[in-house]
């Protein structure tokens, strides 16, 4: 009986969606998917930009910016407003199999693009006029609803009204569903749980988007930055392999980075992107679940995209480029004396390693790397792909202080022969891509990082064949003056902030890390972990760093 009711009831519920886009049609017409492949010009004095763009970012984008945005609508940029919202949930602890990635601005081009990847419109795609445009609109309906029901008068919220939890079920009706919606959840308009938009920008937005959602496009970029941004991506696009083996471990390394020229004062931020196109044409970004996936090109070509999206919190990591850093990385990388013979394969079991694949970079340059930003490294590990903190929080302590091995001590040609020889015990389970079994992947790497511990346990032996080698001097003192030598991490539940120094009193828990070990976080957390994968990558993900 119980499944005959539930069958009646998703009749009744498809039923009456049908009659709701069939009444939409016949009032406004057959909805055009490609409506906002291109957004309208500003026809008034209303600007996004200037109007618009504030009131979303004061109210809206805290909870629809990242990876966890309810219903997959991101409302930090137009493009985002324009994909619209999907049903769909990226943190999916029971997935079975992998999902297709979901990246704005990366897995998509254009609106219609992702309709046919089960994204839903926000936007009127209708007859284009203002009362279309007001009833067509599910971001509308959604204020619109919150003004007629603002929030009781209670200074506690109801827990029979309200769910808070962060694995509460999403609703995310279409438009034609909106009106079942409406009845059943009243109180859930937008900002959910939140008091509404003021009269003056609820007034703002229902203008804005009468007038079919305009948007002005970015701002070009100052001259300056222009020639910075040229410079850069001559350095980062070589034709030597030892330049272009460089360039691929920069950019596994940056990829997640807001980097900003230290020169501008204005911070304009960009992403570091793999493109088919070289420097002076129009980017065409390469979209592959991780940084080191195989292109599908001979040739790659690094390139500086501006971000358009709001910068949040949660994601946010800024990186300063600028005449210094390039001659560090120069010194670093390209002054050595050594050869790249052949650049390495993008095959999975080599990609995915970078014991293997960057064995011909100098490993104290590569530490050298790591260390210079330490705060952003670490950051990377819980503001990276995981957006959503607890999946990589719930293993640490609320406080924790941070030290690094010297580099001096730890970076010889003895230590990196060591690592060349232990490159296969250090491979990583994200080489199984990321709709991975669990038990049987666990027991493989658990008898590798054995096998690398007891090795490494042998050399440290030989290295420090006695107790009088091991003083203060084997741990980095930031070369007295890099203020990323000590970092304090704080986690606040479900995020986390890294920041440098130690502050507070000596916690319970303290890590050292040398080379290996930050090399492999970053590629276990950052560069090969897939919010995407399933459930057997992502736990066998959190069982390797159990081991680490």
């Amino acid at each position: 009986m119980r499944r005959m009711a539930l069958l009646i009831t998703l009749t009744l519920i498809a039923g009456c969606s049908l009659l709701a886009r069939q009444e939409l049609d016949r009032r406004f017409g057959a909805p055009d998917p490609t409506r906002f492949d291109a957004p309208a010009r500003p026809a008034g004095d209303l600007s996004y930009r200037a109007d618009v763009q504030p009131i979303l970012e004061r109210r809206c984008v805290v909870c629809h910016a990242c990876y966890d945005a309810q219903c997959q609508l991101k409302l930090s940029a137009w493009e985002g407003i324009a994909r619209g919202a999907s049903k769909q949930k990226v943190y999916d602890g029971a997935r079975l199999v992998e999902t297709s990635p979901t990246r704005l601005f990366i897995d998509a081009p254009t609106a219609s693009a992702w309709r046919t990847r089960d994204f839903h419109p926000v936007l009127n795609e209708r007859e284009q006029t203002p009362e279309a445009n007001l009833a067509g609109s599910l971001l509308f309906r959604m204020l619109e609803l919150k003004r007629r029901h603002p929030l009781p008068d209670s200074r506690v919220l109801p827990a029979s009204e309200f769910d808070f939890d962060l694995d509460r079920k999403q609703q995310c009706p279409r438009l034609e569903e909106f009106d079942a919606f409406e009845r059943k959840y009243p109180q859930w308009g937008m900002p959910y749980g939140l008091p509404g938009l003021s009269t003056s920008e609820h007034a703002v937005l229902e203008r804005w988007l009468e007038q079919g959602a305009p948007y002005e496009g970015p701002e070009p970029l100052p001259a300056a930055v222009a020639e910075q941004v040229r410079d850069w991506e001559r350095f980062l696009n070589g034709d030597s392999p030892k330049e272009q083996l460089t360039s691929r471990y920069l950019y596994e390394h940056l990829f997640l980075a807001h980097l900003y020229f230290d020169a501008d004062p204005a911070r304009h931020y960009f992403r570091l992107v793999r493109s088919t196109t070289p420097p002076g044409a129009p980017i065409r970004e390469i979209a592959t679940r991780r940084p080191y996936d195989d292109p599908g090109v001979e040739r790659v070509y690094y390139r500086l995209a501006p971000e358009r999206e709001t910068l949040v919190a949660k994601t946010h990591m800024p990186y300063a480029l600028g005449p210094a850093r390039m001659m560090r990385w120069r010194q670093w990388f390209l002054a050595p004396d050594y050869e790249v013979e052949a650049l390495p394969s993008y095959a999975p079991e080599v990609a995915a390693n970078p014991f293997v694949v960057f064995q011909a970079l100098p490993a104290g340059a590569r530490y050298r790397f790591l260390l210079d930003e330490a705060q952003f490294t670490i950051m990377g590990f819980i503001k990276g792909p995981v957006c959503r903190g607890q999946i990589a929080l719930d293993v640490i302590e609320d406080r924790f202080w941070v030290f690094f091995a010297a580099p001096d001590a730890f970076a010889s040609d003895a230590d990196a022969a060591f690592l060349a020889r232990e490159s296969e015990n250090l491979s990583l389970p994200s080489e199984k891509g990321s709709t991975a079994l669990i038990l049987s992947t666990w027991l493989e790497y658990s008898l590798r990082e054995n096998r690398y511990l007891k090795a490494k346990s042998e050399y440290l032996q030989q290295r420090f064949d006695s107790p009088s080698k091991l003083t203060l001097d084997v741990i980095w003192d930031g070369d007295g003056e890099n203020p990323n030598a000590a970092l304090t991490v704080f986690r606040h539940f479900n995020s986390a902030s890294v920041v440098q120094g130690l502050v507070g009193e000596p916690p319970k828990t303290a890590w050292v890390i040398g080379y290996p070990l930050l090399e492999r976080i970053h590629y276990l957390l950052v560069a090969g972990f897939d919010v995407y994968g399933n459930a057997g990558h992502q736990l066998n993900s959190r069982l390797y760093m159990d081991f680490l």
